[in-house]
Protein backbone atom coordinates (compact mmCIF):
# COMPACT_ATOMS: atom_id res chain seq x y z
CA UNK A 1 0.00 0.00 0.00
CA UNK A 2 1.19 3.28 -0.93
CA UNK A 3 0.49 7.19 -0.17
CA UNK A 4 1.26 9.98 -2.15
CA UNK A 5 0.30 13.78 -2.71
CA UNK A 6 3.12 14.33 -5.51
CA UNK A 7 1.01 15.99 -8.24
CA UNK A 8 -1.10 19.08 -8.63
CA UNK A 9 -2.98 20.45 -5.43
CA UNK A 10 -1.42 17.75 -4.03
CA UNK A 11 -0.72 18.04 0.06
CA UNK A 12 -0.50 15.80 2.78
CA UNK A 13 1.74 14.49 5.66
CA UNK A 14 2.69 10.66 5.45
CA UNK A 15 3.65 9.43 9.37
CA UNK A 16 2.93 5.57 9.27
CA UNK A 17 1.39 2.55 8.01
CA UNK A 18 0.16 -0.39 10.10
CA UNK A 19 -1.45 -2.96 9.09
CA UNK A 20 -4.25 -5.12 10.97
CA UNK A 21 -6.85 -7.62 11.46
CA UNK A 22 -9.30 -5.41 10.27
CA UNK A 23 -7.42 -3.73 7.92
CA UNK A 24 -5.18 -0.79 7.68
CA UNK A 25 -4.38 2.12 9.81
CA UNK A 26 -3.35 5.07 8.03
CA UNK A 27 -1.47 7.85 10.10
CA UNK A 28 -1.32 11.47 8.54
CA UNK A 29 -1.06 15.11 8.91
CA UNK A 30 -2.40 18.50 7.21
CA UNK A 31 0.35 20.27 5.91
CA UNK A 32 0.85 24.04 6.65
CA UNK A 33 0.71 26.12 3.38
CA UNK A 34 4.58 26.93 3.47
CA UNK A 35 6.52 25.10 5.83
CA UNK A 36 9.71 27.14 5.57
CA UNK A 37 7.85 30.17 7.08
CA UNK A 38 6.70 29.67 10.62
CA UNK A 39 4.52 33.29 10.04
CA UNK A 40 2.65 31.14 7.72
CA UNK A 41 0.19 29.13 9.66
CA UNK A 42 -2.43 28.20 7.10
CA UNK A 43 -3.69 24.71 7.03
CA UNK A 44 -7.02 22.70 6.19
CA UNK A 45 -6.47 21.65 2.80
CA UNK A 46 -5.93 18.05 2.19
CA UNK A 47 -5.62 15.78 -0.92
CA UNK A 48 -3.97 12.43 -1.40
CA UNK A 49 -3.57 9.07 -2.98
CA UNK A 50 -3.88 5.74 -1.33
CA UNK A 51 -2.89 3.18 -3.71
CA UNK A 52 -3.32 -0.83 -3.26
CA UNK A 53 -5.84 -0.61 -0.77
CA UNK A 54 -8.47 -2.21 -2.45
CA UNK A 55 -11.18 -3.99 -0.09
CA UNK A 56 -9.02 -3.12 2.41
CA UNK A 57 -11.05 -1.26 5.32
CA UNK A 58 -9.21 2.25 5.46
CA UNK A 59 -8.66 4.06 8.86
CA UNK A 60 -6.83 7.07 8.37
CA UNK A 61 -6.39 9.81 11.06
CA UNK A 62 -5.28 12.98 10.08
CA UNK A 63 -4.16 13.65 13.69
CA UNK A 64 -3.35 17.41 13.73
CA UNK A 65 -6.62 18.35 12.53
CA UNK A 66 -7.33 20.64 15.99
CA UNK A 67 -4.07 22.76 14.73
CA UNK A 68 -5.95 23.73 11.71
CA UNK A 69 -6.94 27.10 10.70
CA UNK A 70 -10.76 26.28 11.19
CA UNK A 71 -11.27 23.47 13.66
CA UNK A 72 -14.78 24.28 13.89
CA UNK A 73 -15.38 23.66 10.39
CA UNK A 74 -14.66 19.87 10.69
CA UNK A 75 -17.73 19.61 13.19
CA UNK A 76 -20.45 17.78 10.66
CA UNK A 77 -17.53 17.64 7.70
CA UNK A 78 -17.26 14.31 5.18
CA UNK A 79 -14.28 14.31 3.34
CA UNK A 80 -14.63 14.00 -0.50
CA UNK A 81 -13.36 10.65 -2.62
CA UNK A 82 -12.73 9.76 -5.84
CA UNK A 83 -11.46 6.98 -8.37
CA UNK A 84 -11.13 8.65 -11.43
CA UNK A 85 -11.02 11.92 -10.16
CA UNK A 86 -13.82 12.96 -12.42
CA UNK A 87 -17.21 11.11 -9.65
CA UNK A 88 -16.62 12.65 -6.16
CA UNK A 89 -18.58 11.36 -3.23
CA UNK A 90 -18.50 11.73 0.78
CA UNK A 91 -16.98 9.18 2.78
CA UNK A 92 -17.45 8.60 6.59
CA UNK A 93 -15.70 10.88 8.29
CA UNK A 94 -15.84 12.45 12.03
CA UNK A 95 -13.63 14.79 14.47
CA UNK A 96 -12.88 13.59 18.03
CA UNK A 97 -9.91 14.09 20.17
CA UNK A 98 -8.39 16.91 17.90
CA UNK A 99 -8.06 14.36 15.29
CA UNK A 100 -9.81 13.71 12.04
CA UNK A 101 -10.45 10.19 11.19
CA UNK A 102 -11.76 8.98 7.49
CA UNK A 103 -12.91 5.54 7.28
CA UNK A 104 -13.91 3.96 3.76
CA UNK A 105 -12.92 0.49 2.14
CA UNK A 106 -12.01 1.40 -1.69
CA UNK A 107 -13.56 -0.60 -4.51
CA UNK A 108 -10.60 0.18 -6.72
CA UNK A 109 -6.62 -0.02 -6.09
CA UNK A 110 -6.46 3.35 -6.48
CA UNK A 111 -8.72 6.25 -4.61
CA UNK A 112 -7.97 9.90 -3.94
CA UNK A 113 -8.91 11.54 -1.25
CA UNK A 114 -9.35 15.38 -0.75
CA UNK A 115 -10.95 18.30 1.57
CA UNK A 116 -13.23 19.50 -1.35
CA UNK A 117 -13.23 18.15 -5.37
CA UNK A 118 -10.24 19.87 -6.75
CA UNK A 119 -9.60 22.10 -9.79
CA UNK A 120 -6.83 21.30 -11.34
CA UNK A 121 -4.31 23.71 -13.37
CA UNK A 122 -4.52 21.50 -16.46
CA UNK A 123 -8.04 21.81 -15.90
CA UNK A 124 -8.28 26.09 -15.85
CA UNK A 125 -5.83 25.65 -18.82
CA UNK A 126 -8.41 23.78 -20.87
CA UNK A 127 -11.22 26.10 -19.25
CA UNK A 128 -9.14 29.10 -21.16
CA UNK A 129 -8.66 27.52 -24.30
CA UNK A 130 -12.77 26.39 -24.15
CA UNK A 131 -13.73 29.58 -23.54
CA UNK A 132 -11.11 31.54 -25.16
CA UNK A 133 -11.82 30.12 -28.25
CA UNK A 134 -16.10 31.50 -28.32
CA UNK A 135 -17.13 34.36 -30.32
CA UNK A 136 -16.05 37.70 -28.63
CA UNK A 137 -14.24 36.23 -25.91
CA UNK A 138 -10.90 38.04 -25.28
CA UNK A 139 -8.14 36.24 -22.76
CA UNK A 140 -6.17 38.47 -21.41
CA UNK A 141 -2.70 37.95 -19.43
CA UNK A 142 -3.09 40.53 -16.16
CA UNK A 143 0.09 39.79 -14.51
CA UNK A 144 2.21 37.12 -12.93
CA UNK A 145 2.19 35.34 -9.86
CA UNK A 146 5.28 35.12 -7.63
CA UNK A 147 6.29 31.79 -9.52
CA UNK A 148 5.57 33.55 -12.39
CA UNK A 149 2.58 31.81 -13.64
CA UNK A 150 -0.14 33.84 -15.77
CA UNK A 151 -3.10 35.63 -13.77
CA UNK A 152 -5.68 35.38 -16.88
CA UNK A 153 -9.04 37.06 -17.33
CA UNK A 154 -11.75 36.50 -19.65
CA UNK A 155 -13.67 39.52 -20.65
CA UNK A 156 -16.64 39.31 -22.79
CA UNK A 157 -19.98 41.58 -23.51
CA UNK A 158 -19.98 45.02 -24.85
CA UNK A 159 -22.62 47.06 -22.57
CA UNK A 160 -21.28 50.44 -20.81
CA UNK A 161 -21.56 48.61 -16.97
CA UNK A 162 -18.16 47.26 -15.96
CA UNK A 163 -18.67 43.77 -14.04
CA UNK A 164 -15.92 42.21 -12.33
CA UNK A 165 -15.75 38.42 -10.67
CA UNK A 166 -12.70 37.27 -9.45
CA UNK A 167 -12.41 33.77 -7.94
CA UNK A 168 -10.04 31.62 -5.80
CA UNK A 169 -8.09 34.32 -3.85
CA UNK A 170 -7.97 31.14 -1.37
CA UNK A 171 -6.90 28.55 -3.04
CA UNK A 172 -8.20 25.75 -1.78
CA UNK A 173 -11.19 26.89 -1.66
CA UNK A 174 -11.60 25.19 -5.09
CA UNK A 175 -15.84 25.71 -5.64
CA UNK A 176 -15.11 28.75 -6.49
CA UNK A 177 -13.46 27.84 -9.54
CA UNK A 178 -16.40 25.80 -10.34
CA UNK A 179 -18.14 28.71 -10.42
CA UNK A 180 -16.45 30.61 -12.24
CA UNK A 181 -16.51 27.95 -14.75
CA UNK A 182 -20.29 27.19 -14.55
CA UNK A 183 -20.42 31.35 -15.33
CA UNK A 184 -18.76 31.42 -18.18
CA UNK A 185 -20.26 28.50 -20.08
CA UNK A 186 -23.42 29.95 -19.54
CA UNK A 187 -22.28 33.52 -20.41
CA UNK A 188 -21.01 31.84 -23.69
CA UNK A 189 -24.02 29.82 -24.56
CA UNK A 190 -25.29 31.81 -27.65
CA UNK A 191 -28.87 30.26 -26.84
CA UNK A 192 -29.03 31.55 -23.45
CA UNK A 193 -31.33 34.75 -23.87
CA UNK A 194 -30.67 36.06 -20.18
CA UNK A 195 -26.81 35.64 -21.23
CA UNK A 196 -27.33 37.82 -24.02
CA UNK A 197 -29.00 40.22 -22.19
CA UNK A 198 -26.61 40.75 -19.48
CA UNK A 199 -23.79 41.19 -22.65
CA UNK A 200 -25.85 43.83 -23.87
CA UNK A 201 -25.53 45.50 -20.53
CA UNK A 202 -22.27 44.87 -19.29
CA UNK A 203 -18.86 44.28 -20.32
CA UNK A 204 -18.46 40.78 -17.67
CA UNK A 205 -14.46 40.56 -16.75
CA UNK A 206 -13.45 36.82 -14.83
CA UNK A 207 -10.51 36.28 -13.19
CA UNK A 208 -11.05 32.73 -12.77
CA UNK A 209 -7.91 31.52 -10.42
CA UNK A 210 -6.38 34.98 -8.60
CA UNK A 211 -3.76 32.44 -7.12
CA UNK A 212 -2.14 29.75 -9.37
CA UNK A 213 0.73 29.04 -7.09
CA UNK A 214 -1.16 28.19 -4.23
CA UNK A 215 -3.57 26.03 -6.26
CA UNK A 216 -0.86 23.93 -7.65
CA UNK A 217 1.19 23.81 -4.22
CA UNK A 218 -2.10 22.67 -2.35
CA UNK A 219 -2.29 25.46 -0.19
CA UNK A 220 -5.29 26.50 1.79
CA UNK A 221 -5.56 30.27 1.32
CA UNK A 222 -1.86 31.40 1.20
CA UNK A 223 0.32 32.02 -2.15
CA UNK A 224 4.32 31.34 -2.71
CA UNK A 225 4.86 34.34 -0.71
CA UNK A 226 2.93 33.25 2.23
CA UNK A 227 0.47 36.22 1.25
CA UNK A 228 -3.24 35.90 2.27
CA UNK A 229 -4.14 37.54 -0.74
CA UNK A 230 -7.54 38.86 0.80
CA UNK A 231 -5.64 40.87 2.90
CA UNK A 232 -3.77 42.70 0.48
CA UNK A 233 -6.19 44.92 -1.40
CA UNK A 234 -5.08 48.21 0.65
CA UNK A 235 -1.36 47.81 -0.30
CA UNK A 236 -0.41 45.48 -2.48
CA UNK A 237 3.27 44.66 -3.99
CA UNK A 238 4.96 43.23 -6.71
CA UNK A 239 6.99 40.64 -4.31
CA UNK A 240 4.58 39.89 -1.98
CA UNK A 241 1.24 39.72 -3.75
CA UNK A 242 1.49 40.52 -7.43
CA UNK A 243 -2.16 38.58 -8.44
CA UNK A 244 -4.12 41.65 -6.43
CA UNK A 245 -1.91 44.06 -7.62
CA UNK A 246 -2.24 43.47 -11.56
CA UNK A 247 -5.71 43.10 -10.83
CA UNK A 248 -6.22 45.99 -9.02
CA UNK A 249 -4.47 48.29 -11.47
CA UNK A 250 -6.62 46.67 -14.07
CA UNK A 251 -9.98 47.85 -12.57
CA UNK A 252 -8.53 51.36 -12.16
CA UNK A 253 -8.52 51.43 -16.04
CA UNK A 254 -11.75 49.83 -16.61
CA UNK A 255 -13.94 50.83 -13.53
CA UNK A 256 -16.23 48.63 -11.64
CA UNK A 257 -19.76 48.78 -11.31
CA UNK A 258 -20.72 45.61 -9.55
CA UNK A 259 -18.01 43.44 -8.10
CA UNK A 260 -18.26 39.39 -6.99
CA UNK A 261 -15.75 38.08 -5.49
CA UNK A 262 -16.24 34.16 -4.75
CA UNK A 263 -15.25 32.16 -1.88
CA UNK A 264 -15.94 28.85 0.14
CA UNK A 265 -16.33 28.32 3.91
CA UNK A 266 -15.35 26.62 6.20
CA UNK A 267 -17.69 25.97 9.04
CA UNK A 268 -20.62 27.32 7.73
CA UNK A 269 -23.42 24.83 5.98
CA UNK A 270 -24.91 27.69 3.69
CA UNK A 271 -24.47 30.17 0.89
CA UNK A 272 -24.57 33.24 1.00
CA UNK A 273 -23.07 36.67 0.39
CA UNK A 274 -21.44 39.68 2.89
CA UNK A 275 -21.86 43.13 1.54
CA UNK A 276 -20.02 46.31 2.33
CA UNK A 277 -22.67 48.09 5.21
CA UNK A 278 -20.06 47.96 7.45
CA UNK A 279 -18.03 50.88 5.85
CA UNK A 280 -18.77 54.53 6.80
CA UNK A 281 -19.23 55.19 2.98
CA UNK A 282 -22.02 52.47 2.54
CA UNK A 283 -24.55 54.47 0.63
CA UNK A 284 -28.34 53.77 0.51
CA UNK A 285 -28.41 53.08 -2.89
CA UNK A 286 -25.55 50.22 -2.33
CA UNK A 287 -27.63 48.83 0.09
CA UNK A 288 -30.86 48.77 -2.33
CA UNK A 289 -28.71 46.83 -4.92
CA UNK A 290 -28.11 44.52 -2.01
CA UNK A 291 -31.35 43.16 -1.42
CA UNK A 292 -32.67 43.44 -4.97
CA UNK A 293 -29.09 41.18 -5.43
CA UNK A 294 -30.24 39.19 -2.67
CA UNK A 295 -34.20 38.53 -3.45
CA UNK A 296 -33.60 37.82 -7.15
CA UNK A 297 -30.94 35.08 -6.56
CA UNK A 298 -33.06 33.59 -3.90
CA UNK A 299 -35.14 33.15 -6.71
CA UNK A 300 -32.57 32.15 -9.31
CA UNK A 301 -30.98 29.14 -7.00
CA UNK A 302 -33.41 27.77 -3.87
CA UNK A 303 -29.02 27.21 -2.88
CA UNK A 304 -28.85 30.78 -2.17
CA UNK A 305 -30.21 31.50 1.28
CA UNK A 306 -29.82 35.29 3.77
CA UNK A 307 -30.85 33.48 6.89
CA UNK A 308 -27.07 32.33 8.07
CA UNK A 309 -23.84 34.23 7.12
CA UNK A 310 -21.51 36.30 8.77
CA UNK A 311 -22.43 39.29 11.03
CA UNK A 312 -21.78 42.85 9.57
CA UNK A 313 -19.36 43.52 11.47
CA UNK A 314 -17.10 40.60 11.28
CA UNK A 315 -14.18 42.21 9.32
CA UNK A 316 -14.73 45.62 10.29
CA UNK A 317 -10.69 45.95 11.44
CA UNK A 318 -9.41 44.66 7.92
CA UNK A 319 -12.14 45.52 6.23
CA UNK A 320 -10.24 48.07 3.08
CA UNK A 321 -7.64 45.15 3.05
CA UNK A 322 -10.42 42.80 2.23
CA UNK A 323 -11.68 42.45 -2.17
CA UNK A 324 -15.04 43.45 -1.45
CA UNK A 325 -14.83 46.17 0.75
CA UNK A 326 -11.88 47.75 -0.94
CA UNK A 327 -13.59 47.91 -4.31
CA UNK A 328 -17.35 48.27 -2.71
CA UNK A 329 -15.34 51.62 -1.39
CA UNK A 330 -13.12 52.80 -4.14
CA UNK A 331 -16.01 52.56 -7.14
CA UNK A 332 -18.62 53.09 -4.68
CA UNK A 333 -20.65 49.99 -6.31
CA UNK A 334 -22.33 46.98 -4.87
CA UNK A 335 -19.48 44.93 -4.07
CA UNK A 336 -19.65 40.89 -2.28
CA UNK A 337 -17.99 38.13 -1.08
CA UNK A 338 -20.25 35.16 -1.70
CA UNK A 339 -19.58 32.01 0.32
CA UNK A 340 -19.94 28.47 -0.85
CA UNK A 341 -20.03 25.44 1.95
CA UNK A 342 -17.01 23.31 2.07
CA UNK A 343 -19.82 20.61 3.87
CA UNK A 344 -23.09 20.54 2.48
CA UNK A 345 -26.04 22.66 2.28
CA UNK A 346 -28.13 22.33 5.31
CA UNK A 347 -30.86 23.85 3.46
CA UNK A 348 -31.03 20.84 0.81
CA UNK A 349 -28.72 18.11 1.68
CA UNK A 350 -27.19 15.61 -0.62
CA UNK A 351 -26.00 12.65 1.33
CA UNK A 352 -23.45 10.84 -1.25
CA UNK A 353 -21.71 14.68 -2.64
CA UNK A 354 -22.54 17.10 -0.04
CA UNK A 355 -21.93 20.32 -1.43
CA UNK A 356 -20.60 20.02 -4.94
CA UNK A 357 -18.35 21.02 -8.01
CA UNK A 358 -21.53 20.44 -10.10
CA UNK A 359 -24.06 22.54 -7.49
CA UNK A 360 -21.11 25.57 -7.52
CA UNK A 361 -21.17 25.60 -11.36
CA UNK A 362 -24.51 25.55 -11.28
CA UNK A 363 -24.85 28.55 -8.45
CA UNK A 364 -21.99 30.19 -11.05
CA UNK A 365 -24.74 29.64 -13.81
CA UNK A 366 -27.56 31.27 -11.68
CA UNK A 367 -25.51 34.68 -11.22
CA UNK A 368 -26.48 35.90 -14.65
CA UNK A 369 -30.50 36.61 -13.07
CA UNK A 370 -29.26 39.04 -9.94
CA UNK A 371 -26.69 40.60 -11.90
CA UNK A 372 -29.13 41.49 -14.74
CA UNK A 373 -31.85 42.88 -12.02
CA UNK A 374 -29.01 44.97 -10.85
CA UNK A 375 -27.65 46.06 -14.17
CA UNK A 376 -31.32 47.15 -15.02
CA UNK A 377 -31.92 48.66 -11.36
CA UNK A 378 -28.38 50.65 -11.47
CA UNK A 379 -29.85 52.13 -15.37
CA UNK A 380 -26.61 50.21 -17.12
CA UNK A 381 -29.62 48.79 -19.27
CA UNK A 382 -28.74 49.04 -22.77
CA UNK A 383 -30.57 48.81 -25.80
CA UNK A 384 -29.93 45.39 -26.58
CA UNK A 385 -31.30 46.29 -30.73
CA UNK A 386 -28.43 48.26 -31.13
CA UNK A 387 -25.63 46.45 -29.00
CA UNK A 388 -25.15 44.34 -32.15
CA UNK A 389 -23.11 41.23 -30.97
CA UNK A 390 -23.71 40.94 -27.23
CA UNK A 391 -20.10 39.09 -27.05
CA UNK A 392 -17.96 41.09 -28.71
CA UNK A 393 -15.14 42.41 -25.91
CA UNK A 394 -15.19 46.16 -25.22
CA UNK A 395 -13.07 47.33 -22.56
CA UNK A 396 -15.04 50.37 -21.07
CA UNK A 397 -17.39 50.44 -17.89
CA UNK A 398 -19.57 53.09 -16.77
CA UNK A 399 -17.40 53.35 -14.04
CA UNK A 400 -14.41 54.04 -15.05
CA UNK A 401 -14.81 57.88 -15.39
CA UNK A 402 -15.51 58.33 -11.40
CA UNK A 403 -13.56 54.85 -10.69
CA UNK A 404 -10.12 55.12 -12.36
CA UNK A 405 -7.62 57.07 -10.29
CA UNK A 406 -9.94 57.03 -6.84
CA UNK A 407 -8.05 56.57 -3.83
CA UNK A 408 -8.71 53.69 -0.96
Amino acid sequence: MRISSAFDSGSVEFLGLEHTAAGARIELAIRRDRTDDPGCNFRQWFHYRVEGARGCALRMRLGNAAECTYPEGWAGYQAAASYDRQDWFRVPTRYEAGALLIEHTPESDSVYYAYFEPYSWERHLDLLGAIGQRPGVRLETLGRSVEGRDIDMLSLGQGPASVWVIARQHPGETMAEWFAEGLLRRLTDPADALARCVLARACVRVVPNMNPDGSVRGNLRANAAGANLNREWMDPSSLRSPEVLAVRERMRQTGVDFFLDVHGDEALPYVFVAGSEMLPGFTARQAQLQALFCERFRQASPDFQTEQGYPPGRYSADSLKLASKWVGHTFGCLSLTLEMPFKDNANLPDARAGWSAQRSARLGAALLAPLLAVLESAGDAGDAGDAGDPRAPADRGAGASRGAGASS
